[in-house]
């Protein structure tokens, strides 16, 4: 059995933010993307939650949180999981961000540095400049203002999130409480956001997880990994960019293995790695000089 409650908490002017814990130990704060909620991370929350505290929220104007009184930054939702954390009376924790809720880990540790323990970036970017996801995600925001058109938007990215109808309709039953200038905002943000020339002051251990078909995002997994002094990078075999659902169980037990290799204070980071892609897949990674099937590790 796992301890799970939900309470809203208020702050600035007013502003709610609805949150979920779910079990007990180390936290670790799951931080979604635009238009999607805190039911992204409805598999981490029931198989994490055994051996972490899992904690959940809505952004602003995102599920069941109110919508903001500020224009939505990343330096904004980053302070909200600063203050996340003083209201839940937990002195350091974990983030893990998915996709856009990577650029807001980056900044989380960049601004509150001393509030966190590492970071897990899941299809997640420092910047983002290439020319077809900008144009997605342009595109995206101009979906957001007639109504029929939000609802398409929403059908579309929970659609593409889920791996059967029922996380489908709870996806979507979540998101058809977006607001849509907060989560216009967040789009925005995602094209104007980069904290590239600043990753280097990031000295907290970070685990960089990737699908090995999301060809257009392993730029920023190879930029990330070269800019991030402490970082692991891992590549997930037959996924795409839609990890937390699609990929949950091999996204989950990656997380475990790290955070308990961090114990570890006497052996090599690299070789940490390599015990890890091992034991994600000790039949296809018998040698370091063999590439992993399922799983491929790039020592930080």
């Amino acid at each position: 059995m796992t301890e799970e409650t939900t309470l809203p908490f208020a702050h600035l002017k007013g502003t709610i933010l609805n949150y979920e814990i779910s079990g007990t130990g180390i936290p670790i704060v799951f931080i979604h993307p635009p238009l999607l909620t805190s039911e992204s991370f409805f598999y981490q929350k029931k198989q994490l939650s055994h051996h972490f505290q899992v904690i959940t929220f809505d952004i602003r104007g995102h599920g069941s949180s109110l919508a903001s009184e500020r224009p939505l930054s990343m330096e904004l939702i980053a302070r909200d999981v600063r203050m996340l954390l003083d209201e839940t009376g937990i002195e350091k924790a974990y983030l893990c961000g998915y996709s856009t809720g990577g650029m807001v880990l980056l900044e989380a540790l960049l601004a509150y540095p001393e509030r966190f323990l590492g970071g897990i970036v899941v299809s997640g970017m420092s910047e983002l400049t290439d020319v077809y996801n900008k144009i997605r995600v342009w595109m995206a925001c101009n979906m957001t203002g007639p109504v029929m058109l939000m609802d398409l938007l929403k059908k579309a990215i929970t659609n593409g999130n889920a791996d059967n109808h029922e996380t489908y309709r709870q996806l979507y039953e979540s998101a058809k409480k977006d607001t849509s200038n907060d989560v216009c905002m967040y789009f925005k943000q995602t094209i104007a956001y980069s904290c590239t020339h600043r990753l280097r002051n990031i000295k907290h251990p970070i685990l960089l997880m990737f699908g090995r078909k999301d060809r257009s995002f392993h730029r920023y997994a190879h930029l990330l990994h070269q800019g991030l002094p402490n970082s692991s990078l891992y590549f997930i075999k037959d996924a795409k960019h839609q990890i937390p659902i699609k990929n949950a169980t091999k996204m989950n037990d990656l997380i475990r293995l790290w955070v308990e290799s961090l114990e570890d204070q006497h052996t090599e980071r690299g070789l940490l790695d390599l015990a890890i892609a091992r034991k994600m897949n000790p039949a296809m990674y018998g040698e370091e000089t063999r590439a992993s099937e399922e799983t491929e590790a790039s020592p930080g």
